[in-house]
């Protein structure tokens, strides 16, 4: 069973991105599971916080997900043309302490939806120095850019669109052999 942990960017209840992550997760293939980490509890970084208290435990729950996962799934907003920081915060504190050997050639992979015309591609690109620094393997055989999100999601953040329902689930399926390939 191949397992992916996914991560959603945005803490938006009725999020595009949220919204994204749960229809990934219905289309993973058989044999793959796409466990949802959530980065809700997660404060923000603060040295002096993890110096006395040591790591949050949201933090330590998102560390276990990663390490046990065979891949992570990004699925990120996009905030003035990059990485949401509440997103980024998660990273920075998942990386933390025994954290960053769980990232270390981890294939990672990473979508998004934006009500504008051009998707996520800034953020999408601007998560790769990041993921280049914890030392990820970048998965990039494809590429998910869901646009115009506003008119693809329902009131409840469900993605509804069939065609763009139809490349995510082409995206996980590519996702989920390269990594039963990388098992082997």
């Amino acid at each position: 069973m191949t397992k992916i942990l996914g991560l959603s960017g945005s803490l938006r209840r009725g999020s595009f991105n949220a919204g994204l992550l749960r229809a990934a997760a219905e289309a993973a293939p058989e044999g793959t599971t796409i466990e949802i980490g959530s980065i809700r509890e997660v404060p923000l970084y603060d040295g002096d916080l993890e110096a006395q208290h040591g790591l949050p435990p949201a933090v330590v729950t998102l560390q276990e997900q990663l390490r046990a996962a065979d891949g992570l799934l990004l699925v990120t907003p996009e905030y003035n043309n990059g990485i949401p920081g509440v997103f980024k915060n998660a990273i920075d504190w998942m990386s933390r302490g025994e954290g960053l050997g769980h990232f270390v050639a981890k294939p990672v992979a990473v979508i998004g939806a934006s009500p504008g015309g051009f998707g996520t591609i800034m953020a999408q690109n601007h998560w790769l120095p990041v993921l280049r620094t914890l030392r990820c393997s970048v998965w990039a055989e494809g590429r998910l850019l869901v646009s115009r999100a506003g008119g693809l999601f329902d009131a409840n953040g469900d993605l509804t669109d069939e065609k763009s329902r139809t490349a995510l689930a082409d995206f996980i399926a590519g996702f989920a052999a390269s990594l039963a390939v990388g098992s082997r």
